[in-house]
C-alpha cells in the first residue's frame, strides 16, 4: 500500500529493479541513491482490482489505454496524496465575551465507560 498515493490504481514494474511499486517515490524509499528508476516507453502494470499484468507502450497512449484491458477498472485517475487528503480545517468566530468558554458538541453522545473492570466496589 502506497503512502505518497492513496488512491493507487495499478502497480508498476519498475524496469531497472524489476520489483514492483505503486509510486516512483516508493522506489526512491527501497533504493535511495542506489541507482535511479529506470525511463522506459513501455511499462508492465499490476492491477490492484483484478490482480491481473498487463503492458501498455505508452509512446501511443489513448484515452482508452486509461481502463484495464481484464475488468476495465480506470487506473489514470487523479492522484490523492497525504497533501491533499485527509485535513479538516474548521474556522469559526466565538461571540464577543465568550472567547474563554469552552464550547461542547451537542451532537457527540455522551461517552460513558465502556468497561467496569477497574470498579472493585461492585
Amino acid at each position: 500500500m502506497c503512502k505518497h498515493i492513496l488512491n493507487a490504481q495499478v502497480s508498476i514494474r519498475a524496469p531497472c529493479c524489476k520489483m514492483w511499486f505503486d509510486c516512483p517515490e516508493c522506489h526512491y524509499e527501497k533504493w535511495g541513491e542506489d541507482h535511479e528508476l529506470m525511463k522506459a516507453m513501455e511499462f508492465v502494470f499490476m492491477c490492484k482490482k483484478c490482480k491481473k499484468a498487463f503492458r501498455k507502450d505508452v509512446s501511443e497512449f489513448e484515452e482508452a489505454d486509461e481502463y484495464c484491458p481484464n475488468c476495465d477498472n480506470h487506473y489514470i485517475i487523479e492522484a490523492k496524496t497525504p497533501e491533499t487528503e485527509g485535513k479538516l480545517v474548521i474556522e469559526f468566530e466565538q461571540e464577543k465575551g465568550h472567547e474563554t468558554k469552552v464550547m461542547k458538541d451537542d451532537r457527540e453522545k455522551d461517552r460513558k465507560r465502556q468497561l467496569d473492570y477497574w470498579d472493585h466496589d461492585k
